[in-house]
């Protein structure tokens, strides 16, 4: 591939986000409803017996955090379809910052190493290729405000853990909590920290997940009605192949979907690949979740990204296209719902397996337990913005 200009490559991204913009947005929005509704709750506080803290007590259905809800509510003063568009190109427009984030977090992962960084802005440029088409299903079709900034703020996470900045990292993962619970499973970032930085990091991470749930929980006869609602178990679910037939979500499901994703990025980050744990945490959710909707696989995109450009060093990001064309391509051509559900779990099993035990080469000094960062004396080679 030829040399790309940090300008070409923007422009490239943007122009390729754009056209999916143009081609999704007129039947977008199919999900924003729910933030609408939740956003106009909550901000209406004691006026209405339903809002405010009592919104998850009437309304288990609204399955997002408050913050996705305070976002939301921003978009309420315009009418909806103005409010809906705007919120939609907002939202495309994270997914590019998340891009540029990912080369970010690449290059200072990778200082020191004599990494070549024209072909680092190369893979994330093509991985790029294959994040944007999902992108655009979980923020313009589905309209899902809560993946969104559960996603985003994951991202500024891992930046701010290539950084070695411990409370940035809490902070940035309690949002992403406080964004979509389902955020939950990529809290092992937190271990590949130095492990002096834990408790810093926990401390802050804990008490800003506390400030956001604790007054609903507090304020709420109901508090945990939200936790109870269930959704049909869907013939291509990878769970029927698990020998699941409820036909809903059964109770031990969404706990069982925290745990797994938890264990793996623990296992992850002990084996010194901690840039799999977003990949290994969606990975658990959609192996083990009752439905398939596509936006689901935007997570999944994002840990592929990840892994792509910071836990290995190939020019092709293979997993990336992998995943966009196993879980999101077969949607279209393959019309059995069985074999649909059956690529979804061989795919969760291969991409788990590779990345806990496929050899990758590592120039970067480790100890124990612990990603060992050693801040750079200067910033690394910017991928994808005027400045830092």
């Amino acid at each position: 591939m030829p040399a790309i200009s940090q300008r070409v490559h923007l422009v490239l991204l943007a122009a390729w986000t754009t056209l999916w913009f143009a081609v999704v947005q007129p039947h977008g929005g199919f999900s924003w409803h729910y933030l609408r509704t939740g956003g106009e709750l909550l901000y209406a506080g004691t006026g209405r017996p339903d809002g405010g803290l009592a919104l998850y007590a009437h309304h288990p259905e609204l399955q997002m955090g408050p913050v996705s809800f305070l976002t939301a509510g921003l978009f309420n003063p315009f009418p909806e379809p103005v409010g809906q568009f705007l919120a939609a190109a907002l939202m495309s427009l994270l997914g590019l910052v998340i891009l540029v984030v990912a080369g970010r977090s690449a290059a200072w992962h990778f200082l020191g190493t004599g990494t070549n960084h024209q072909r680092l802005r190369q893979r994330v440029l093509i991985a790029g290729f294959a994040f944007i088409p999902m992108w655009i299903e979980v923020s313009v079709r589905f309209g899902h405000l809560d993946d969104v900034l559960a996603l985003f703020f994951t991202a500024l996470a891992v930046h701010s853990l290539t950084r070695g900045n411990a409370a940035a990292t809490g902070i940035f993962l309690a949002l992403a909590m406080d964004s979509k619970p389902t955020a939950l499973v990529f809290l092992p970032l937190l271990l590949a920290l130095p492990r002096g930085q834990w408790l810093r990091a926990g401390l802050w991470c804990a008490g800003l997940v506390a400030v956001a749930w604790l007054p609903f929980f507090l304020g709420s006869p109901q508090p945990f009605a939200a936790a109870e609602f269930t959704i049909p178990n869907q013939p291509a679910s990878a769970l029927r192949w698990l020998g699941v037939d409820d036909p809903q979500t059964p109770a031990w499901d969404r706990p069982a979907q925290a745990a797994v994703g938890l264990v793996l990025g623990c296992v992850a980050v002990r084996r010194g690949r901690w840039p799999a744990v977003v990949l290994l945490g969606a990975n658990a959710r959609i192996v083990l979740d009752p439905s398939v909707y596509t936006y689901y696989t935007a997570s999944v995109l994002l840990g592929t990204l990840l892994w792509d450009v910071i836990g290995q060093r190939r020019l092709v990001p293979w997993w990336s296209w992998i995943a966009l064309i196993t879980l999101y391509g077969t949607v279209f051509v393959v019309p059995d719902d069985a074999t649909r559900g059956l690529i979804r779990l061989t795919f969760v099993v291969v991409s788990t397996a590779y990345v806990l035990l496929w050899p990758v080469r590592d120039r970067r000094r480790r100890r124990r337990g612990a990603v060992a960062f050693e801040m750079p004396r200067r910033p690394p080679l910017d991928l994808g913005g005027p400045g830092h």
